[in-house]
């Protein structure tokens, strides 16, 4: 099971990982706080504080279309902030 599925990175979290060494990560929503320590560790090398997750449930979508009233869900997602132990980075940039 992949864990992690792709880094978030935004203007806010770029701010977040300078101040407060906290980096932030879109993960299965299957997964736990003890599974997302261990693939960050395993992944980037780093050691990990403290995770915070978020679940972000889908949204209720609705569309005209010519053949009627289309409805349906958007994809739900789950959130993971990271921090990590003073002195370790994660640089997301380093293989482009």
């Amino acid at each position: 099971m992949n864990i992690i599925t792709h880094p978030v990175v935004t203007e806010k979290m770029n701010a977040a990982s300078e101040k407060q060494n906290c980096f932030g990560f879109i993960v299965d929503p299957k997964a736990n706080k003890i599974m997302i320590k261990d693939a960050v560790e395993k992944a980037y090398g780093v050691t990990v504080e403290s995770v915070k997750t978020m679940n972000y449930y889908g949204k209720k979508k609705t569309r005209f279309t010519k053949t009627g009233v289309t409805s349906g869900n958007k994809v739900r997602r789950k959130k993971a902030l990271v921090y990590l132990k003073d002195g370790d980075k994660i640089d997301f940039f380093s293989n482009i």
